[in-house]
């Protein structure tokens, strides 16, 4: 199934787009720096919030954790390096050849894949986690997105979702000042109105069997460095757990 038939998928425009970008993934000074800048809070906080459900008898590490819309593999690699069982799969073909191809060098061992969420529910496989990063605001079928994700999860699993919300502090500066401003994105990389509000981000997991466990935003600090904080005005990150 191609992007463009599956309206949880992101576009075929979307795909080319980061298709284009995939000898740059791991351009730390290139377009992906925001997310190389900001994936030690988001890895980290996915692998604590694992490991606290793990130790209390909550998940099911064996079944391994799934990065989906991975990219060049920024994050699945970090999740490897905390030492989880890592598939990154991707709709562009181009990003995960740079994914394999950056793993073999770094010597990790990650299952990555071409395909979409609805590829993965056909075959029957389930994961105690999925992380789903700075995805859902490309997708024009977010409900059914997340609906997607919860049907990838075993009993007690964790979808994680980081992404924009829709406020106009967003829209001045993850939108205007990121893209057209600061130019730390290419221009068009985002459409504002897709970016989702946390409480629609719950609402959406509840009609797919989940409960919205954590949530916390995304900060950008004057000392350079992205940390947790209670500001969910722009971006955030956040727990959905299949109780």
């Amino acid at each position: 199934m191609t992007p463009e038939q599956d309206g949880t998928a992101v576009s075929r425009e979307e795909v080319a787009r980061f298709g284009a970008l995939a000898p740059r993934w791991w351009d730390r000074s290139g377009p992906m720096q925001p997310l190389h800048a900001m994936n030690p809070l988001r890895v980290g906080w996915v692998a604590d919030r694992m490991r606290a459900r793990l130790a209390q008898g909550l998940g099911q590490q064996r079944t391994g954790v799934l990065d989906l819309g991975c990219g060049g593999g920024i994050a699945a690699e970090a999740l490897a390096r905390a030492g989880f069982a890592v598939t990154g799969v991707d709709a562009s073909a181009e990003a995960v050849e740079v994914a394999r191809a950056h793993a073999a060098l770094e010597g990790l061992s990650i299952d990555y894949r071409v395909g979409l969420a609805g590829d993965l529910l056909a075959e029957g496989v389930r994961f105690g986690a999925v992380t789903a990063l700075e995805i859902i605001e490309h997708v024009p079928d977010q409900a059914g997105f997340v609906a997607e994700l919860a049907g990838l999860l075993t009993p007690g699993g964790m979808l994680f979702v980081s992404t924009l919300n829709r406020t106009l502090r967003s829209f001045a500066v993850g939108k205007l000042g990121a893209e057209y401003v600061a130019r730390l994105l290419p221009r068009g990389t985002h459409d504002w109105r897709r970016f989702v509000k946390p409480e629609e981000l719950a609402s959406m997991g509840r009609a797919a069997g989940l409960r919205l466990a954590d949530i916390s935003g995304m900060v950008f600090s004057p000392g350079g460095r992205w940390v947790a904080g209670r500001d969910t005005a722009i971006n955030y990150i956040a727990m959905l757990v299949r109780d």
